[in-house]
């Protein structure tokens, strides 16, 4: 650890305690007792009020923050919830150094706001729910992804698709150019240059396999800004189906994204999706069971029926 990095270190231990001892310092930053000692004294000249009782430790001036941070209850609550996400949501690298931030963070807030904040987050949680190997492989691909932005290298890994087409069994061996990641719903999503699209594609990250960084560089287009970016609207096909209208409501609040309109009147609940492929909608349909109905295309409803009968064959 550099010499400035561990002086402030030590003002922040001493934020945080009461009392310190030199030698429960030295273990913290992994150097001798000596070394201690020059940091106090280099504090010392510094400006910074540590005082020394000997044989107790070492401690702060009453009163003493380091300046010029000084955040609001509000604004400490942001930040002390912005690393609750962040150990939550990244690999372990960033979930790691989210912890150390939000420590530290909490060691130069006044008593009174510090009070404060912490009687909002008791009455604040967050959760989200992930299934336990895909969220620990995601984020395991989360660090692996993050070096290759940060090197501009390239990708090579698998990507499973959610269901089988008439043409592979659902994985396809890609190379690629990653260009950002965006965390949509609850799950990241790579945005990147396919090699085999010769185009930009998205991947999620749970559905990737097999991935490596290659030693290729790239460079990202002049043209691209991630903040910036709108994908390509590709949904060509209309599904129309009719709905019972007691659940009406229930299908308006479930916002499911491939809506593209709907109606309501006495026959039913009208809606119209727009959809890359059939397949996309067909698991969402028959969870509706017996209150849902297609209404085009027929190519859809002989999909319906047929996965149908494939259930009834089970029973």
């Amino acid at each position: 650890m550099q010499k400035t990095s561990r002086q402030l270190g030590i003002v922040l231990e001493l934020q945080h305690r009461k009392m310190v001892k030199a030698e429960e310092l030295a273990e913290r930053f992994e150097t001798s007792i000596r070394t201690i000692y020059r940091d106090i004294q280099t504090l010392n000249e510094a400006g910074v009020p540590v005082i020394g009782l000997p044989g107790i430790g070492y401690s702060l001036m009453e009163g003493y923050f380091l300046p010029p941070i000084s955040f609001t209850s509000e604004e400490a609550l942001t930040l002390l919830m912005g690393t609750e996400f962040i150990e939550q949501r990244f690999d372990e690298r960033y979930s790691h150094s989210a912890r150390s931030s939000r420590a530290k963070i909490e060691a130069i807030l006044p008593k009174s706001i510090r009070t404060d904040a912490d009687r909002v987050r008791e009455s604040i949680r967050l959760l989200y729910k992930e299934e336990p190997d895909i969220g620990a492989r995601e984020k395991a691909h989360i660090e692996t992804l993050r070096e290759a932005l940060l090197a501009r290298k390239k990708i090579r890994f698998t990507h499973h698709k959610r269901y089988k087409d008439a043409t592979n069994n659902g994985e396809t061996s890609r190379s690629a150019a990653p260009l950002g990641l965006v965390l949509v719903d609850g799950g990241w999503i790579l945005i990147a240059q396919c090699d085999l699209r010769q185009d930009i594609r998205h991947f999620r990250v749970s559905r990737m396999s097999d991935l490596s960084i290659m030693d290729e560089h790239y460079q990202v287009p002049e043209d691209f800004r991630l903040h910036e970016y709108q994908p390509k609207d590709d949904r060509t096909v209309r599904i129309r189906a009719r709905f019972d209208t007691k659940i009406a409501d229930k299908v308006k609040e479930s916002n499911l994204y491939y809506m593209e309109e709907a109606h309501l009147h006495d026959e039913g609940y009208d809606v119209t999706f727009r959809v890359r492929e059939m397949e996309e909608l067909l698991q969402w349909i028959l969870g509706w069971g017996s209150e849902v109905v297609i209404i085009e295309p027929e190519s859809f409803k002989s999909r319906v029926k047929e996965e149908i009968e494939l259930m009834l064959k089970r029973y």
